[in-house]
């Protein structure tokens, strides 16, 4: 059977960390990773990946159970400085020096760090600040629309699914327009290269890039406060205590990162399971007050991220019959979790009306993400106007010929031509 020559496979490779029989990475499992996940749920749910991650080589795990216990166990850390064995002292070290420089953020640190981190940063970027943004996302999404629909095609993720949060998140922070093309291409590289090769000398140029652009910006708004976020930033404080630079570079490089990738991955990976499920699309279609629980099973089914944040073992963990050593990196399987039958009924089915759906698409519990908000309001409203502005949208290429990102932490398609 082939999920007992799975098994066998997998095992072979825990006894032997080099080998690399199952491709994760492949097109195919790509395109669909959820058969082979569904293998590793049922059988390894505790693997070594065949490649490097952030300079590592990190054990998965693929259970939704397993998932929660990675985000609240007290034996893990997120913060890179805290892992065992850690040694930053080389300045030759140019993973090690971007990882400082821009890792220094709500997302990699623990408490009481993390504590301090969100209540400031929660005091510039709050509910309201997103709520507020409901009418300029309006007007940005029928600029687009207004501009691709006469063409009859276009590629949803470059002219729709990219050029929303990107102007979306530029707005918000106060970058000037002709600047937005920097920094999207500052993080897909730093995203891409700094995850899947260590000590890259394209990511190390992007971080530079990109540290020198803000702190310049920086220094604008602290001489010129404005209405933006950057400037709220710069004004945080609470019992006399602000974000350092670094924290704010920090921040910053993660609100450009959940500010705009995964709405992307949302709106291309939303619309492509709508397109493979036309009674749900019927559905949505005819009542589109259903949009918010939809958003939801968007995420669970064919979530944006693929990968939770890489964790470290503060000490050895016993866990499926195997040791994680202490200063091992783990991370968990969100696209997996989500699709886990001991938690969600019929989970390869696509129900709009999914309820309850516990999925974990953003994380889970303090690390939760802070962009989520936001990536849902701008989803509903895109997929909302996408709906109703495009009757005959159609796929314009056969499924198999997508072409997705070669990474695991995030999840989307390069391109999507679709028909209007």
């Amino acid at each position: 059977m082939k999920g007992d020559v799975i098994y066998l496979e997998y095992n072979r490779f825990m006894l032997a960390p080099d080998f690399t029989a199952v491709d994760f990475r492949s097109p195919a499992n790509l395109r669909n990773p959820h058969p082979f996940l569904a293998d590793l749920r049922e059988h390894a749910p505790l693997i070594r990946l065949p490649f490097p991650e952030q300079g590592g080589v990190p054990w998965l795990l693929t259970r939704y159970e397993d998932a929660l216990w990675l985000h609240k166990d007290e034996r893990i850390t997120k913060d890179y400085l805290k892992r065992p064995g850690v040694d930053v002292s080389d300045p030759n070290d140019i993973q090690a020096m971007a990882a400082m420089s821009i890792n220094r953020h709500v997302l990699t640190v623990d408490p009481p760090d993390h504590t301090r981190l969100r209540s400031l940063v929660h005091k510039a970027f709050t509910p309201r600040m997103i709520r507020e943004l409901d009418g300029r996302i309006r007007q940005i999404t029928t600029g687009l629309l207004d501009a691709a629909l006469p063409k009859g095609h276009m590629d949803l993720i470059s002219e729709f699914a990219i050029p929303l949060p990107v102007t979306v998140i530029a707005d918000m922070l106060g970058v000037p327009m002709s600047d937005q093309d920097n920094f999207r291409r500052w993080t897909t590289v730093i995203v891409s290269e700094g995850i899947r090769n260590s000590g890259s000398e394209a990511a190390a140029t992007a971080v530079l890039e990109f540290i020198m652009y803000f702190n310049w910006l920086f220094d604008q708004r602290r001489e010129a406060p404005g209405d933006d976020l950057i400037s709220g930033l710069l004004a945080v404080e609470e019992a006399g205590d602000k974000l350092s630079q670094q924290e704010l570079i920090s921040m910053v490089f993660l609100l450009l990162v959940a500010g705009y990738e995964t709405t992307v991955n949302l709106i291309g990976n939303g619309t492509l399971s709508l397109l493979q499920h036309p009674a749900e699309l019927a559905k949505l279609r005819s009542n589109p007050a259903l949009m918010p629980s939809a958003i939801e099973e968007m995420l669970r089914y064919n979530g944006p991220v693929g990968l939770s944040t890489i964790r470290w073992a503060m000490e050895d963990i016993e866990m499926h019959g195997q040791r994680i050593d202490a200063g091992d990196m783990v991370a968990a399987s969100y696209l997996s979790a989500n699709r886990d039958p001991a938690v969600f009924e019929n989970p390869d089915t696509f129900d709009i009306t999914r309820d309850p759906n516990p999925h974990i698409a953003f994380g889970f519990g303090i690390h939760y993400c802070l962009g989520a908000p936001l990536a849902r309001l701008e989803g509903s409203i895109a997929l909302g106007s996408l709906l109703d502005r495009a009757p005959n949208l159609e796929l314009a290429v056969e499924t198999d010929t997508l072409d997705w990102h070669p990474m695991m932490t995030l999840h989307g398609m390069k391109a999507m031509p679709v028909s209007v």
